[in-house]
């Protein structure tokens, strides 16, 4: 199961739980995904901040290297979302308020690298001490952690990241 928070075309806030990823843009395409308040199907998901356990506050020893920056992509074709928010205070806000997020998730995670597929295998299936961590992997691998039940997201990136 994976828990999504959702916002309607109207501005109305709620959240759900599905079964996958590919579950809840199946039952988006068929319109029923509808908004408990105005009863829309124009629903769509909300930027959600990763769970990170309260223990998960030391970084890997061998994470020297600040990680790449990939964009969040949840787009089929791969290509990624952007925001243009030269002059709007608000999304000036939300960039800050992204920034913030990635300072608390590098300071409180431990950064595994290309392992984090793996890693995160290995907490969700308890092989592993469950603890937060955040890394690199593939689109594929991502829809797969999902579908699995794996409890992960993408962290957004800001235009002063890219490489």
């Amino acid at each position: 199961m994976i828990h999504f928070d959702l916002i309607c075309q109207n501005g109305h806030e709620f959240d759900s739980w599905f079964a996958s990823n590919s579950a809840f843009d199946q039952q988006q395409k068929t319109n029923l995904v509808t908004c408990p308040y105005c009863n829309t199907g124009k629903v769509e998901k909300c930027l959600m901040v990763p769970s990170i356990p309260a223990k998960a506050n030391k970084k890997s020893s061998d994470a020297t290297n600040e990680p790449p920056r990939q964009p969040a992509s949840g787009q089929e074709d791969q290509r990624p979302s952007l925001l243009s928010a030269h002059n709007d205070p608000d999304m000036q806000e939300l960039a800050e308020n992204i920034r913030k997020m990635r300072q608390h998730v590098s300071e409180n995670a431990e950064y595994v690298g290309k392992d984090f597929a793996k890693e995160a295998r290995e907490i969700h299936y308890e092989e592993k001490p469950a603890r937060g961590i955040y890394g690199e992997t593939s689109l594929e691998e991502a829809k797969s952690l999902i579908e699995e039940g794996v409890d992960v997201m993408p962290l957004p990136t800001l235009p002063e990241e890219k490489t």
